[in-house]
């Protein structure tokens, strides 16, 4: 299992840096970051420090979005970092949150992810594509590679997942939900005459490594607040009897509404409806021994990466607790002598 850090582009930059930095040395293979122009700072800029001071770490958002830059802008930023830092960028892409419904829009339709996954891909794979009736290719890119991952949560963006992504992001770490997304998602690869193994299945979820229950849950309830959105547009769409868990659509009975103000931070004032069930249930809290746990189980179900949130007072620790423990209960061993 390979292993993510997710962080927040909140000045000042250099410590978004220096964190991507500390999850190198502890072994994790990957760093994203969210991509909210309004909220927090420009992402693609912070990734270019990020590649220039770190060796191997790919770096990607978790997640950018069709709507808020052109897509051969998107693609092009890519190529270039490739260009410069050999190959190491990667790319999550869903519908549209927050960066979409500060600025009063709307996530996009899946036909317009669809599409932008394409002209993304191609383009920054340095290869052409027919896009807005003309055929486009960047000239001064070659040997460029790009994988997307797609976000989703409800059937459809499953299925589109399935059919289009390199690989398919949850963003939670609910066991149950988990096995029903990723069956989802292999199904519809499987109809479209993919590989369903071809495609890397990666939870992303708040980690934090404690003993105090109470602290943890409180620095993490933020997330349920977060996932509530989606899945309230999910029972809006689908009602309360979709194919959708159960696990997944009933604990948002009690939400009244969503600060964006306060989006994907520790502590803040709208989700006091997520209850401790499924903090416990969406997140990774506790001992190593109780995060080693769940991550076997999700290993088991087919995950190829956990990315861990680090929107929480404990990011170095839980950093090195993973670097030391976390990890390498997770990793094949390699032996010296047979």
């Amino acid at each position: 299992m390979d292993f993510g850090a997710v962080l927040q582009t909140n000045p000042p930059s250099a410590r978004v840096v220096q964190l991507a930095q500390l999850a190198e040395v502890h072994g994790f293979s990957h760093v994203w970051t969210f991509d909210s122009h309004l909220l927090w700072q420009e992402p693609y800029v912070i990734h270019s420090r990020i590649l220039a001071e770190t060796r191997k770490i790919m770096v990607g958002p978790m997640v950018t979005n069709p709507a808020t830059r052109d897509w051969t802008v998107t693609a092009s930023t890519y190529a270039t970092l490739n260009e410069m830092y050999g190959n190491r960028t990667i790319c999550g892409i869903g519908r549209g949150d927050s960066a979409v419904r500060v600025t009063n829009g709307a996530p996009t339709t899946l036909k317009t992810l669809r599409e932008s996954i394409h002209v993304i891909r191609e383009l920054a794979n340095s290869r052409a594509v027919e896009h807005n009736g003309a055929t486009l290719r960047f000239p001064w890119s070659t040997g460029s590679s790009l994988e997307v991952w797609v976000a989703a949560y409800g059937p459809l963006a499953l299925k589109l997942a399935g059919e289009v992504g390199d690989g398919f992001i949850l963003q939670m770490a609910d066991l149950d939900v988990a096995e029903w997304m990723i069956g989802t998602v292999r199904e519809a690869a499987a109809n479209a005459g993919r590989d369903p193994e071809s495609i890397t299945f990666c939870v992303a979820a708040p980690m934090y490594i404690g003993d105090d229950w109470e602290h943890m849950r409180n620095q993490c309830r933020w997330f349920g607040g977060m996932v509530g959105n989606h899945v309230a547009d999910i029972v809006a769409k689908y009602g309360t009897d979709s194919p959708v868990p159960k696990a997944l659509t009933d604990y948002i009975a009690g939400r009244s509404g969503y600060d964006y103000n306060q989006h994907g931070r520790a502590g803040n004032t709208h989700a006091d409806f997520v209850p401790d069930e499924i903090v416990d249930r969406f997140c990774l809290l506790g001992t190593s021994k109780d995060h080693i746990e769940k991550l076997q189980a999700l290993k088991e179900l087919g995950v190829d990466q956990f990315a861990g949130y680090l929107q929480h007072d404990n990011k170095e620790e839980t950093l090195r607790v993973y670097g030391e423990t976390v990890i390498p209960a997770l990793t094949d061993p390699i032996v010296a002598k047979l």
